[in-house]
């Protein structure tokens, strides 16, 4: 049986343009929004904290807006897919709960043609947070280091905080309370041109701008202590009323200088992590070798019968503990941390997308009030992910688990629920 002119059987329904552009213009209209409030979310959390602790520090206002401009591509980037998520969701549950999704399958459309316009736009979030992950980040927080320094030199008390611990080149400071200049209950953590350690201990300290000097610490009933580097037992230690303390400004600009790994771009970091595997190879090689050596120490030990117990015994015991080194070398945390960052760059900014395939789904089970529902789903989901991704990153890097499969077990599990879901709905 043949089809009347110009109708087209349900199989070949295709979604017309003005419908799609429909559905694109709803989406993206719903990610705008959710992207507002998760920008103002983290926005408020990190930066605005941090613009306000320095303006408190009289640092002149446009240096801080440049401060927080130049900070702005990380928020972009992770506010992206939990907006995507959000964005999608608000607006099929809208269409499902208004009975716009069950007009579109009585005019001949599926459930499969409502997935192309969430797709497209899920692809697009995806490159743009990508984007902005992989090149505007990198690039601002090379700017923000920059005028960062520059404030610094202007500004040297912007380094030291209340109830903190700051490390800089070759000391480590921990503050107590601070109340404007006046630090109470400080210890610094150094080592001197001499290679000595010292440890110092005051009451009270009050912090004073030296200018090209760096920072000077005026020290109150302070202990010091010294001691060798290779002879622990050769210290002095004196005490003192008062005691003034310098930190060169060169420490201060190389404590802000270095870039951490979820800074870098992913060509920065295959690099980084191309290095740190050789240099890896390289420690485990030395000590395979230290390990091979004891073991053929022992094998010689057994050919011989005069070779004492205790030796023997001694011999398998520092066998077992350089093994046990090797194991602990295989989980270097630094080689894992920049492993498990680069595969975040991707899993991340590819969430947007992964999310298209949940939100969809949840969306056509919506039947009051979806928005509303979508928001609070939304909501739920984005926490979820949050502690999945970021706690999986933590556990992972100590516990040795896959890169690969940490990070992007958040995304997988999206795709394979909504998936799960969809294909119900259609049987239904």
């Amino acid at each position: 049986m043949t089809n009347p002119v110009g109708v087209r059987s349900k199989s070949e329904r295709v979604i017309s343009r003005t419908l799609f552009k429909y559905l694109i213009r709803d989406i993206l209209f719903s990610f705008f929004v959710s992207f507002l409030f998760f920008f103002f979310v983290f926005f408020v959390n990190q930066l605005l904290l941090m613009a306000q602790e320095i303006l408190a520090k009289h640092v002149p206002f446009l240096q801080v807006v440049m401060l927080v401009f130049f900070a702005l591509p990380q928020i972009i980037s992770m506010s992206s897919p939990f907006a995507s998520l959000m964005g999608t969701l608000m607006t099929i549950g809208r269409m499902s709960s208004d009975n716009e999704v069950l007009i579109m399958l009585a005019s001949g459309l599926s459930y499969k043609m409502i997935f192309i316009p969430a797709v497209i736009v899920g692809i697009l979030i995806s490159v743009v947070s990508f984007f902005a992950n992989d090149v505007l980040l990198p690039a601002g927080t090379i700017q923000f280091a920059k005028l960062y320094r520059k404030i610094l030199v202007s500004t040297p008390a912007l380094e030291l905080e209340a109830n903190s611990v700051k490390r800089f080149k070759d000391t480590t400071i921990v503050t107590g309370p601070v109340e404007g200049t006046a630090i109470a209950n400080i210890l610094i953590l150094d080592r001197t041109n001499d290679g000595e350690r010292r440890i110092i201990l005051a009451q009270d300290a009050e912090l004073k701008d030296a200018g090209r000097e760096g920072l000077s610490l005026d020290l109150t009933k302070a202990f010091l202590q010294s001691s060798k580097e290779i002879v622990r037992n050769d210290y002095d230690y004196a005490f003192t009323d008062s005691l003034r303390y310098w930190v060169p400004q060169s420490d201060l600009i190389q404590a802000i200088s270095s870039i951490s790994p979820n800074q870098m771009s992913t060509t920065d970091l295959r690099k980084a992590i191309a290095v740190k595997g050789v240099e890896l190879d390289d420690r485990l090689y030395i000590q395979y070798g230290k390990c091979l050596t004891l073991a053929l120490d022992l094998e010689d030990s057994l050919r011989k019968s005069d070779f004492t117990w205790n030796r023997r015994e001694n011999t398998l015991e520092a066998l077992n503990k350089e093994y046990q080194i090797v194991g602990f070398m295989k989980r270097d945390r630094s080689y894992a941390l920049y492993r498990f960052e680069y595969n975040q760059k991707y899993a991340v900014p590819f969430g947007a997308l992964s999310f298209v395939f949940l939100a969809v789904s949840l969306g056509l089970y919506a039947k009051k009030s979806g928005q509303t529902v979508g928001f609070i789903f939304g909501m739920i989901i984005s926490c979820v992910f949050w502690v999945l991704l970021f706690g999986g990153k933590t556990a992972g890097i100590r516990l040795g688990y896959s890169p690969f499969l940490t990070m992007w077990l958040p995304n997988i599990i999206a795709i394979s629920v909504g998936s799960v879901l969809f294909a119900i709905k259609i049987r239904r």
